[in-house]
């Protein structure tokens, strides 16, 4: 049987270093299989969130090899078995132990938008939608909120706009709201200002590295800036605002 030699971060609260573990591989084996086997053999005090071992809870989320991945969903064979695999926690959120960080940041983030409102219902009391309103964001509910997105995000990750930007996640949250055939909020001046849609500068890093493949930068993040420059910019909805002294909606 294959060896291979993994270098994990070890350590509390932003301190610690790398610790060097070889394990035993299998055909298939992932990098959480991994982990765990190293965790029940040779470091059993060894931090890690996982739960469903499918790709489909987001709990172990790392960077292995310096990359933002699914630990379940990472092949130790693809990743070269020449040299140690390494394995961090995320970089964007606050470090609480080994492979563990603290995400709640991102769930206070959601309580500042604007929740769902639909439209009232049509007089048989149900509603009525185009197929292919439905289909457009649909793609937006795949998310398993793993915020690979958020962490190789530079706008959190290296300058640390928490209180200014929302992240990507959020921002595919918002274009699901603004999107939904029978959403009515309106949250287009949010998304200007308190949520900085702004400081996004389309280098689709957050859609590289989504593992359920959502277009997160071209069908999410894009067509929500056009319409908040629409709403802010446009120059035919500053003169109707001039001449009625009123702010122009959409």
């Amino acid at each position: 049987m294959d060896k291979a030699t993994f270098k994990i971060w070890r350590g509390h609260a932003g301190d610690g270093a790398f610790e060097t573990f070889e394990t035993d591989v299998w055909h298939g084996m992932v990098v959480l299989d991994a982990v765990r086997a190293i965790q029940a053999e040779q470091a059993p005090d060894l931090g890690v969130r996982w739960n469903c071992k499918a790709g489909k809870c987001g709990s172990c989320s790392a960077e292995v090899n310096g990359m933002p991945r699914l630990m379940c969903m990472t092949r130790v064979r693809e990743m070269g078995m020449d040299k140690p695999i390494t394995i961090e926690p995320l970089h964007t959120f606050p470090h609480v132990r080994d492979l563990v960080t603290d995400v709640s940041w991102n769930f206070d983030v959601k309580k500042r938008i604007k929740p769902f409102t639909p439209a009232p219902r049509d007089a048989d009391g149900s509603w009525t939608m185009a197929q292919s309103d439905v289909v457009r964001p649909q793609e937006f509910r795949k998310c398993i909120e793993c915020f690979l997105c958020q962490d190789v995000c530079h706008v959190l990750r290296d300058h640390r706009r928490y209180d200014d930007f929302v992240g990507p996640r959020y921002l595919v949250h918002l274009a699901q709201l603004e999107m939904h055939p029978l959403d009515t909020g309106d949250r287009l001046d949010e998304l200007r200002t308190e949520h900085g849609v702004g400081y996004c500068n389309i280098t689709k890093c957050c859609t590289k590295v989504c593992p359920e493949g959502i277009t997160i930068t071209d069908n999410a993040i894009i067509p929500l800036k056009e319409r908040v420059v629409d709403r802010a910019y446009d120059p035919l909805r500053k003169l109707v605002q001039i001449v009625t002294k009123k702010p122009a909606r959409s």
